[in-house]
């Protein structure tokens, strides 16, 4: 069956949640947003392209950094309205050069910092 992005469910916005896995290890290494383009951007080059709501831009993980994600499998939820870019990951996912965004563990009422920064 053909994939249609206008048959995902996106919010009032126009976007959806996705998020970001790494291939090798199945860590989950961000979350960011996507609209129809974004998805289609995505697809068709392989180099995941997300929507930044700050700059109201398309973004395109690593084009300045140089921390690249491959796109390996696009998979949607059963609700269709989030999706898992399933990515080969090349250095930090997190703009705070961490190798991903979840790294902070909120255990009995502390925070406590799983990994530091990349260097």
């Amino acid at each position: 069956m053909a994939f249609d992005p206008k048959t995902l469910t996106f919010d009032e916005r126009g976007l959806l949640p996705v998020i970001a896995q790494d291939e090798a290890t199945g860590e989950v290494l961000m979350l960011a947003w996507m609209n129809a383009e974004a998805v289609a951007k995505t697809l068709e080059t392989h180099r995941v392209t997300y929507w930044s709501r700050s700059r109201q831009a398309f973004w395109v993980k690593g084009e300045t950094s140089g921390h690249t994600q491959e796109l390996v499998d696009l998979r949607i939820d059963c609700d269709r309205d989030c999706l898992l870019a399933v990515v080969r990951q090349v250095g930090s996912a997190c703009h705070t050069n961490r190798r991903s965004c979840f790294f902070t563990s909120v255990a009995e009422g502390e925070e406590r910092e799983l990994m530091v920064p990349m260097s």
